[in-house]
């Protein structure tokens, strides 16, 4: 099942991240990494994975106030082990503040095992906010 993310991300879209779970601080996603996402030692890419895990904890983050963006004001990766597709992210709300969350991940393989875990900050913004800014 996949659900939507409430705003159109087209970077997640091309790496065909799916949502599944977005509910009172926690999110689920799934991502099959494809050839293309992978590095020279055919695993998933380091950047791929935290690419994947910041959408992971911002859609914790907005999972207990969807009518808001987030914008990503820190965040710290450590990765663990090689990360083979199909991969499962689950994130977690810690703490949040009336402006800011502090979250959590970790992408787990089909294994069962966690390749790669995050802690962020992020800034609650108005989604108008999130959007593009024209440079014409």
């Amino acid at each position: 099942m996949s659900l939507d993310f409430g705003a159109h991300i087209p970077f997640v879209e091309h790496l065909g991240f799916t949502l599944e779970r977005f509910e009172g601080g926690h999110s689920e996603m799934r991502y099959t990494p494809t050839p293309e996402h992978l590095n020279s030692f055919s695993v998933t890419h380091g950047g791929a994975l935290m690419s994947f895990l910041d959408v992971i904890l911002a859609t914790a983050a907005r999972s207990v106030q969807p009518d808001m963006g987030v914008v990503t004001i820190e965040m710290k990766t450590s990765f663990m082990q090689p990360a083979r597709g199909p991969l499962l992210g689950k994130g977690r709300l810690m703490h949040r503040t009336r402006s800011m969350a502090f979250v959590e991940g970790t992408i787990i393989d089909a294994e069962g095992r966690a390749c790669a875990h995050a802690t962020g900050t992020f800034k609650y913004v108005p989604h108008a906010a999130s959007q593009p800014i024209s440079t014409d």
